[in-house]
């Protein structure tokens, strides 16, 4: 496997003063891993992992945590721009030391800060060694950009790449499998274990390759996010247990009454109260589109846009 993964990496402009550089900069640097920070300091993963955004000299890459720059200085070398959002201004220092003098300095602008409280400009692509504790909230900031990036290449602790990736019925399927899926394809590009970063983390990680789909599938995110909340709270459960909390029934009643309003509609004294009304619509729903005894771990995209149509057809919203 190792013979294989060297042959496909063997063409990869890595230098002798990049590997020089990498094995300092790991050597000096005193990383906080209470902000994700591994280092990744194998320059034949770090190459391979640019290789497959297959950047072109037109694009801007938006790399997330960049740290001593193993990945950057290597975008640099094939991208148009490189944007660099980096928390720990003790790395964004290294970085632009690292880059100080040669051709990829004017290409480079650093934007000190959380990733996720990061207002982002435009980008082609995003490449990113992710700290572990933002992986989800990236993948959904990266999903819901108003012009999403062309390809996303993210390394991930293994376990959440897995549930990036897994199907109906799989052990790891759950809501984040469900919810990247519709905006997304989801491909595995490579494992990597943990002793190609330096501190080694205490999981192996994997690299994936998300490409959002176009066009964009016409249903409103919030809406279908908010379902998927209810379905998967316990996806081993059958989906009808899921909207008997008296939390979501609240949460449903009042989206109704909202929906009532809005579109100028009374309520029906004669049915009821207004929790009487939503529960009976549950119910009706459910028991019509024939998924009430079904599981969310079993279920797919048709099966939850079935559901959803129904609800918005008797006006029961999520969002």
């Amino acid at each position: 496997m190792a013979k294989a993964a060297k042959k496909k990496y063997s063409g990869a402009p890595t230098t002798t003063k990049q590997v020089a550089a990498e094995k300092h900069l790991s050597s000096v640097f005193k990383f906080n891993t209470d902000l994700g920070q591994h280092i990744l300091k194998n320059p034949l993963v770090a190459q391979g992992i640019v290789d497959k955004a297959q950047i072109k000299p037109s694009d801007i890459v938006l790399e997330v945590g960049p740290g001593t720059g193993n990945l950057t200085v290597r975008i640099l070398e094939q991208a148009r721009n490189v944007i660099a959002v980096e928390m720990d201004p003790r790395m964004a220092a290294e970085l632009t030391k690292r880059v100080h003098g040669t051709p990829g300095e004017k290409k480079l602008e650093i934007m000190l800060g959380d990733f996720m409280k990061t207002e982002l400009p435009y980008f082609d692509i995003c490449i990113s060694n992710t700290p572990y504790q933002i992986s989800s909230p990236l993948v959904f900031k990266l999903i819901n950009q108003p012009r999403p990036p062309r390809v996303s290449i993210l390394m991930f602790q293994r376990e959440f790449a897995m549930r990036l990736l897994a199907r109906p019925g799989d052990s790891l399927y759950c809501r984040l499998s469900a919810n990247v899926q519709m905006w997304a394809n989801v491909t595995h590009i490579m494992k990597v274990g943990r002793n190609n970063f330096r501190p080694p983390p205490q999981v192996e990680s994997s690299v994936v390759r998300i490409e959002i789909k176009n066009p964009r599938p016409q249903v409103d995110f919030n809406e279908w996010d908010g379902l998927l909340r209810i379905v998967f709270v316990r996806k081993n459960r059958m989906i009808s247990a899921g909207f008997k909390s008296s939390t979501v029934l609240e949460i449903l009643e009042k989206n109704y009454k909202t929906y009532l309003a809005m579109n100028n509609e009374m309520v029906d004294d004669t049915k009821g109260s207004m929790t009487a009304i939503v529960k009976e619509k549950i119910e009706t729903v459910l028991r019509e589109t024939g998924l009430a005894d079904k599981r969310a771990g079993k279920c797919d995209q048709n099966d939850f846009l079935k559901l959803l149509y129904a609800f918005h057809q008797v006006g029961i919203h999520f969002s």
